[in-house]
């Protein structure tokens, strides 16, 4: 009894503050969906939304004390419902056996392998002797081919003859599970190949709905043409996460030198990119007093800030440090918008101050203020 009314005691000291706990119950049920070893069936996501659906429900007839418990009940039913629903969305067919032949896809994005070999990434894949209906969504294949590679760009249409397999899961038990991965990538086959990669049709007649890989890929180029060697590589992967130009050597003494986290476009680039943005856009309209005087300069530089951060999430590639950081910045952002603080500011307790103007042997030095 005393353990319960204990927890009540927490749960009411916690009220006004709960908002917080809400991705900790959604990744709590979405981390029980992943230990589960198989499938759930039908039954099961009913059962997950009666049980959703019932704790909201007693969560408005019992009292403020134990009503978060019930929310944080549905909350967790609700995060593993949110995962199945996207692993069955992303569903796509894996190939179940050893491949070896013609492969014929849409290159939509090229990056370089452990073995520091081209690797490109097709969509619209076309295997020999395989119905539609069993052929991946996406294949990626890593080109061994002898002698220099003209890399095609996003769009291109290519042909190539090579090995493929199904992903591969985990090498050690708790280690990475990259068929997992792949899954919820819709990557249906990796393998490589050993013969030139050949061009079956340009990019612009493939370059439907890769607008943004295809300039990700113009800046990263135009990068490296101003700055030749690692050196214009590291200088694309920083400004568009494109390293597909680093060869392992780099790669490797950025983690020996503890610097790899750089490449990772997370809260260091947005932050930068957006207060550049703010910072200008907010001091330039400053400075025009038929602007400053009329109109909210800041609302304005916010807004324009937001829209440069959403561009640079997608031109980045949109991986998951670069989401949570254009999250972050999008609260703040809003948040000035809408005449709400943007950063809290933490206000210490207070302390004894001394205040020393002339030394009295009998008097106090310290005064509390």
């Amino acid at each position: 009894m005393q353990g319960l009314l204990a927890l009540q005691d927490a749960a009411l000291r916690q009220r006004g503050h709960l908002m917080g706990w809400v991705p900790v119950c959604l990744g709590t049920g979405i981390g029980l969906y992943f230990l589960v070893p198989v499938e759930p069936g039908p039954l099961a996501y009913a059962g997950l939304v009666a049980i959703a659906v019932l704790a909201l429900v007693i969560a408005r007839r019992i009292g403020p004390a134990a009503s978060p418990l019930m929310v944080a009940l549905a909350l967790v039913a609700g995060g593993a419902l949110l995962a199945g629903a996207r692993s069955h969305y992303v569903a796509e067919p894996v190939l179940g056996y050893r491949y070896y032949g013609a492969i014929e896809g849409r290159v939509v994005s090229i990056d370089r392998s452990v073995s520091d070999a081209p690797r490109l990434t097709l969509d619209r894949v076309v295997l020999e002797r395989m119905s539609p209906a069993c052929t991946p969504a996406r294949v990626r294949v890593s080109v061994h081919a002898d002698g220099p590679l003209a890399l095609p760009e996003p769009g291109t249409v290519v042909i190539l003859t090579g090995h493929l397999g199904p992903p591969s899961g985990p090498v050690e038990p708790g280690g990475f599970d990259f068929q997992r991965n792949a899954w919820f990538e819709r990557l249906g086959a990796v393998g490589y190949t050993r013969t030139p990669v050949l061009v079956l049709a340009p990019a612009q007649e493939g370059a439907a709905g890769l607008w943004v890989d295809r300039q990700r890929a113009a800046i990263s180029a135009g990068v490296q043409a101003l700055l030749p060697g690692e050196t214009g590589a590291f200088a694309a992967a920083l400004m568009t996460g494109d390293r597909s130009g680093m060869g392992q050597a780099t790669l490797a003494a950025l983690r020996a030198s503890n610097l790899a986290h750089l490449l990772a476009i997370s809260g260091l680039h947005m932050g930068l990119l957006t207060a550049f943005v703010f910072g200008v856009l907010r001091y330039g309209l400053a400075l025009i007093p038929p602007f400053a005087l009329r109109l909210p300069v800041k609302k304005f530089a916010a807004f324009a800030a937001l829209l440069v951060a959403a561009a640079y999430l997608a031109l980045s590639g949109g991986n998951v440090a670069t989401e949570r950081a254009f999250v972050q910045v999008a609260v703040m952002l809003v948040a000035v918008m809408l005449d709400r603080r943007a950063l809290r500011c933490w206000s210490p307790p207070p302390i004894w101050r001394c205040r020393v103007a002339t030394w009295r042997p009998s008097g106090p030095l310290c005064r509390w203020r």
